[in-house]
């Protein structure tokens, strides 16, 4: 990976169906917000996955684009656990999250 291409931060999270609606409203109206204001990515995308086993949850992917693995590097390092111990504030036990970095090729 070198330190010039795009990268794609992506989170594909299983949602309990009890919280599907407050959950995305939180994302849209204040994690995305809030992950935008540390100025190291240039553009989000929140999906809901298709095609996927709904029994236990629904299935989003969201999307964060940065410039460069450095700007990737210094959000992980000085922003990433506040913003995720949020989340696990508001909708403990109630989610499922992976994680996976991606370089534009």
């Amino acid at each position: 990976m070198n330190d010039t291409g795009m990268i794609i931060y992506n989170v594909t999270i299983k949602v309990e169906h009890d919280i599907v609606q407050d959950w995305i409203q939180w994302m849209k109206e204040e994690h995305i917000p809030d992950l935008l204001t540390t100025g190291l990515f240039t553009d989000t995308r929140l999906c809901r996955l298709l095609e996927q086993d709904e029994t236990d949850g629904v299935t989003f992917s969201a999307q964060y684009s940065c410039a460069s693995i450095a700007e990737y590097h210094k959000y992980i390092n000085e922003h990433a656990q506040e913003m995720r111990d949020r989340g696990l504030k508001r909708f403990a036990g109630k989610f499922i999250a992976f994680r996976s970095v991606m370089e534009v090729i």
